[in-house]
């Protein structure tokens, strides 16, 4: 594993430009809409982000700490050992291999990378990004610690997750070209790579332990810190009876909570924090939506898929796990 090819992390000054902007908005609509002073509803806020961001520190440095042990310390070969060697089967262990791998999404997408390199198949790999960031340990623990068992909201996460992987793997088994559904930079990436390793160059494990915790940490903090004060604005900024309005309609609060999934770009290991002060407003529906379609399709994961897959994929992946999301949402609500 030590000859990955590191991905470059989602440019953090567009996210902080974007996040501005949002937050920017915000603030105008609270000079229009009644409620507390401005300066009162800004205080709440900031207390509100720094509260989800201190309480998201530290699943995010416990998974970019394993995220380092797997993909660096692990031996080569490890992990291929025990797969089975039918295709469904492959991919039904895959699905299951974050319980071993407790890292969010910008973990998972350079091990996949490595996991290639060692000949795993698209469709294969797929299915494991698409699982991982979801049914893995540390997500659990913190959807349960965030809902508990109310609503079925983490039962429907887990299985969601599971089941659209596995989804997305057999209908990319069955693409005709597997080999034109990643760029030419990542196949000669490849190359690369498995000639140094070839000749025994490239960096010691420990100088590639610090790149990859740095590599990670940009990528993760801008998107943590920006979705936390996103968090914070949204629930003091926006009027309360536009979120009421929105949250109580089974169909719109879907929509807008699958949207704001897709912008805010929260860590799967903490984004449940995030959901949850939305909980009193919106439907248990749109709340589940939100934490299946944030950890597979945000922007900050599609950048990253984009260093190995060609826009195509990504399109494919964004309809797939969407509308797959909304009808989840929908049964949860019906069931709620």
């Amino acid at each position: 594993m030590s000859t990955e090819v590191r991905v470059a992390p989602a440019r953090p000054l567009v996210a902080v430009g974007i996040g501005a902007l949002v937050v920017a908005a915000l603030i105008a609509v609270a000079f229009l809409a009644p409620g507390p002073a401005l300066p009162t509803r800004l205080q709440d806020g900031l207390t509100l982000s720094i509260s989800v961001l201190i309480e998201s520190l530290p699943f995010v440095i416990l998974g970019v700490l394993l995220s380092i042990v797997v993909q660096v310390w692990v031996p080569a070969g490890a992990i291929e050992r025990w797969m089975p060697r039918a295709p469904w089967a492959r991919r039904a262990v895959l699905s299951l291999l974050g319980m071993l791998i407790p890292v969010c999404e910008c973990g998972n997408v350079p091990f996949a990378r490595g996991l290639m390199m060692r000949g795993l198949g698209v469709a294969e790999t797929l299915t494991f990004l698409i699982a991982a960031p979801i049914v893995n340990p540390i997500v659990i623990i913190t959807t349960h610690q965030a809902f508990g068992f109310d609503d079925g909201i983490l039962i429907a996460r887990l299985v969601g997750g599971y089941a659209v992987a596995n989804l997305i793997g057999w209908l990319y088994s069955r693409h005709p070209d597997p080999d034109g559904l990643i760029t030419d930079r990542f196949r000669a990436s490849c190359e690369i790579s498995l000639e140094n390793a070839a000749h025994g160059r490239g960096p010691g494990k420990a100088q590639q332990s610090l790149a990859q915790f740095v590599v990670e940490l940009r990528a993760v903090m801008p998107a943590l810190v920006i979705g936390s004060a996103l968090a914070g604005a949204v629930q003091v900024l926006v009027p309360r009876s536009a979120l009421l309005a929105i949250g109580s309609n089974p169909a719109l609060s879907i929509v807008a909570m699958i949207t704001l999934a897709m912008i805010v770009s929260i860590c799967s290991n903490v984004d449940a924090f995030f959901a949850l002060s939305f909980a009193s407003t919106f439907t248990p529906g749109s709340i589940v939506a939100f934490l299946l379609v944030g950890p597979l399709v945000d922007v900050k994961m599609l950048a990253l898929l984009r260093t190995t897959f060609r826009s195509k994929v990504l399109v494919g992946l964004v309809v797939i796990v969407v509308l797959f999301a909304v009808a989840v949402g929908s049964v949860v609500n019906l069931l709620a």
